[in-house]
């Protein structure tokens, strides 16, 4: 472990730029909104897969199982080719939104098997059939196929059957921060012998066409060439001058090197006579059409590639191996593979992965470590280098085609001052390459166990001028910068805070008050812009629940009036708990931080008056559960009786508040005191609970602590009654997002002719909302059995064993609700773990996955999962919130989400 946090603590020094080069190359450039120049928005047909090979894209590069420097100049990935394809197979394939039944699908099989936070060493896996891809036969099943029926998927297709293909493992380490050693193992799982063409590739991603690359140089451009047979020279302007070796063949010599330019095919993408002599899909034409002239003959360009013809045995490999590495005086040619130095740097950076996490993984059982460890790598070669600056998309690039008129109207026009270009994690590198700013606050909650530094930058990133909105909106992804997502923003940072020391003279309180004046702005903009009426109930739009409403909650309603949001109403409040331990946390440095609490602490209890006693009624008494409502123009309100996550959201607010504590902030506790008179029709479902011993260190005597929660303990036990029923929100494998009482008894409402319904669906969408790509409707969704989990921990430091409910609802076992965590965690735990039967859920049944050893203990971190069997839904490869699967295995082990009870406030270090 010592070896990896030296690498990381370098790096955070500017001493050595271990971070440097990584995963940052996207596994999807094309169909995405910044690639999009066309008039109407349409950007999954206006740059298909079928012209990501001849077509250059302007922001950006994607490529296989590859890498790039942190600034996305000089870009290294895999091309694979068995002589049977139609063309190489250089990226991922997948369909796009408007050719999936159930929206944008990447139709592969690959996997993320390990990494270091530094990448000093990580590894990928790819497999390849021996036959063609069945490109035509994916894209004409799918299309068949309605909403209601599964998605057809590359195993469906029976093109791994027999065993016939190849497993492509990509590894690759670090000597120093800019001497990289690569290794591709080509393994042919088939029987028989077979042929492959293996071409690594490298090339410069082009800027020199948009006048990118250097104000004072725009018209320079790299260059790549052959020194001497397997090397290549790389020279690009602010890069620097790197060196390409490659290894020998199976003959023992120096592959071919091919060369041409990352230039647009004009020929076959606008059938313009306007063309470079050389062309980016020049090696398709070179390999397929025996096209000599397609590759530049003086071995240079801006695009190269190793051309590896493998033959190799039923069950045998063979190992390409490559270097890249800084020119800083060259080393004898013969020495660059020599195998005691190559393997051994290998071994030595294996090890020290291993090292390190088996420092920091707490799990004893095996399969509990193994998904821990790929739970991780996903999360690490799930950051991308992303690139977009609105201001020159909207305008275009000098000496380019200006955009059409019409694209200024269609998306993110108010952006402009959006400036994109860092190093983000993604949620899914193929589905969703491209930053979702909730998504992004739950992928530093796992994150923050092995790279806190780099959670800190990615929290503080948000907030910079640049990414946040003048008016103090955070963007939400780029389809749509100014759609609302939930405000956890402030959530993730005080965790990365707690995670940053042991205690308060330990923790990085700069980190925190560096984020506390941008998320005050934040805060204003949620109370200004969705809380229209000053009511203190919250239109926050769909809120990342896409379609869980019976509306489209993120446009105006077809019924009139406003849609008061039980979640948007309940978020805030949660946002104002937060801020208060912020405040409060800051005012040990500075006690003008005192007045900020007191401000947030009011403003919390006038919204749970609100929820629970205003215009919009949002508890219903009766049910038991909250509901969201219409409030119509004349002050009508009509509630929506749908049992959903909407209505769990308000268990999320649970501040405990110690006497000792407080006390500490005089000014506060001394407001706090008047507020509570003074406002007793406000402060009615504060809950005061006197308890003989506090959890708090060193105190062991009886005190008086308050709980901001938005629900009273009777209300949290109606919810819990629903949760914990098995035919209501209970999986086996989870909390459903909505319940199923919904199968047999649908949510309908009727205005005029239209008849809008809302039904129990327990996998894929079976509505067009929001594409259908995603469904809250009944599925499992990590991120919010996290903040359940977590809140029941908190609770349960609070109410102890005063407070036990069944668990299962009608099962006659009584559990506390710390237990009730513990056996929720569980449930969510055996999505990825195998049964009996050697079938992880996750996989949805298929035998390889729980026999084949080459399957076995390979892993997929999906999306959302189906709430009745665990099948894996949606993106194939969302580690981000899905890694959330690691924290729940540390609740399993007996470690709670909440580790730190030392402090009084909410208690939520990593």
């Amino acid at each position: 472990m010592a070896a990896e946090r030296a690498r990381l603590k370098e790096d955070a020094q500017g001493i050595k730029p271990w971070k440097k080069w990584g995963p940052y190359l996207a596994e999807r450039q094309w169909a995405t909104v910044r690639e999009d120049y066309s008039s109407d928005g349409s950007c999954w047909e206006y740059f298909p897969h079928d012209d990501a090979r001849s077509r250059v894209y302007r922001w950006g590069e994607d490529g296989l199982l590859g890498i790039t420097d942190s600034e996305c100049c000089l870009c290294l990935a895999l091309c694979v080719w068995n002589e049977k394809d139609p063309i190489l197979k250089e990226r991922l394939f997948g369909l796009t939104g408007n050719e999936g039944n159930h929206g944008e699908d990447v139709k592969e099989l690959y996997y993320y098997l390990d990494s270091l936070p530094s990448h000093a060493y990580m590894s990928g896996l790819y497999k390849y059939p021996h036959d063609a891809y069945p490109y035509s036969q994916i894209v004409a099943e799918n299309k068949d196929r309605s909403k209601q029926d599964l998605e057809f998927e590359l195993l469906d297709t029976g093109v791994f059957d027999d065993g016939n293909y190849w497993d492509i493992k990509a590894e690759f380490c670090k000597e120093t921060p800019e001497d990289i050693l690569v290794k591709y193992t080509i393994s042919n799982r088939g029987k028989e012998k077979s042929k492959i063409h293996v071409l690594p590739t490298l090339w410069f991603r082009n800027m020199w066409s948009w006048g990118e690359q250097c104000d004072a140089h725009v018209d320079e451009k790299p260059l790549l060439k052959e020194i001497r047979t397997g090397t290549v020279s790389a020279e690009h302007l602010t890069l620097g001058s790197y060196t390409w070796d490659l290894g020998p063949d199976q003959s023992g010599k120096s592959p071919e090197v091919l060369f041409t330019e990352n230039e647009t095919n004009y020929k076959r993408i606008y059938r313009s006579n306007r063309n470079s002599s050389y062309v980016k899909d020049a090696f398709h034409t070179y390999l397929l059409s025996g096209e000599e002239s397609a590759v530049n003959p003086e071995k240079e360009g801006t695009k190269c590639a190793g051309h590896y013809v493998l033959d190799i045995l039923g069950g045998e490999e063979f190992i390409v191996k490559v270097r890249l590495h800084k020119q800083c005086g060259e080393p004898p040619q013969e020495d660059v593979f020599s195998v005691p130095h190559f393997d051994d740097v290998f071994a030595e950076r294996k090890k020290e992965a291993d090292e390190f996490y088996d420092d920091i993984i707490v799990c004893q059982d095996p399969q509990e470590y193994l998904v821990t460890r790929q739970a991780y790598a996903g999360l690490l070669w799930s950051k991308q280098f992303y690139h977009y600056v609105i201001q020159e998309w909207l305008s275009g690039d000098q000496g380019q085609p200006a955009p059409p008129a019409a694209r200024s109207k269609i998306r993110n026009s108010e952006w402009r001052h959006l400036f994109n270009k860092d190093i983000i994690s993604m949620p899914d590198k193929w589905e969703y390459p491209w930053y979702a700013s909730w998504d992004l606050a739950f992928h530093m909650l796992p994150f923050a166990s092995i790279d806190l530094e780099f959670c800190k930058q990615q929290m503080l990133l948000f907030l910079r001028e640049w990414y946040m909105h003048p008016n103090g909106q955070i963007p939400a992804y780029e389809f749509a910068f100014s759609d609302v997502n939930p405000p956890v923003h402030a959530y993730a940072v005080l965790k990365i805070y707690k995670a940053s020391g042991d205690c308060y003279e330990n923790r990085d309180k700069v980190f925190l008050a560096k984020c506390f004046q941008k998320l005050a702005l934040n805060f204003t903009w949620w109370v200004n812009r969705k809380d229209p009426d000053g009511l203190n109930i919250f239109q926050g739009g769909f809120l990342g629940l896409d379609n869980i409403g019976v509306f489209d909650r993120s446009k105006p309603l077809p019924t009139g009036g406003r849609l008061a949001q039980a979640d948007g109403t309940a978020w805030m409040a949660f946002f104002c708990e937060l801020m208060v331990e912020f405040s409060l946390i800051l005012s040990q440095r500075d006690e003008i931080y005192e007045d900020m609490a007191s401000k947030f602490f009011e403003h919390f209890v006038y919204i749970m008056d609100a929820i629970n006693y205003g215009v919009a009624e949002l508890w219903d008494e009766e049910d038991g559960f909250y509901y969201d409502s219409i409030i119509s123009d004349d002050g009508a309100h009509t509630p929506l009786k749908i049992r959903s996550m909407v209505g769990m959201v308000p268990l999320f607010s649970s501040l405990v508040l110690w006497d000792s504590e407080a006390k500490k902030h005089p000014g506060f506790y001394e407001r706090m005191k008047w507020f509570l008179d003074k406002r007793k029709g406000l402060s009615c479902k504060t809950q005061i609970l006197r308890r003989a011993h506090s959890p708090i260190a060193g105190v062991d005597q009886e005190e008086q602590a308050i709980m901001l929660s938005l629900v009273t303990r009777d209300q949290l036990i109606k919810i819990l009654k629903y949760l914990l029923d098995e035919e209501e929100f209970l999986s086996p494998y989870g909390i459903r997002s909505l319940s199923k009482y919904h199968e047999k008894h649908p949510f309908t409402y009727t205005m005029g002719s239209e008849t809008y319904t809302v039904k129990y669906d327990p996998g894929e969408s079976h509505t067009n909302m929001f594409g259908g790509n995603s469904n809250w409707r009944g599925p499992i969704w990590l991120p919010m059995n996290y903040m359940i989990i977590e809140n029941l921990e908190r609770y349960d430091t609070f109410f102890g064993d005063s407070l036990k409910v069944e668990c299962p609802t009608g099962s006659g076992v009584s559990m506390r609700l710390g237990e009730v965590a513990r056996a929720l965690s569980k449930r969510l735990a055996n999505l990825v773990l195998p049964g009996k039967d050697g079938h992880r859920p996750c996989h949805g049944g298929d035998e390889r996955y729980a026999k084949d050893p080459h399957w076995k203990d390979l892993i997929l971190f999906y999306e959302y999962f189906h709430g009745e069997t665990g099948r894996g839904c949606g993106a194939s490869h969302q580690t981000g919130w899905s890694a959330l699967l690691v924290n729940f295995l540390r609740c399993v082990n007996n470690r709670n989400l909440i580790v730190d009870h030392a402090t009084a406030m909410i208690n939520v270090q990593p």
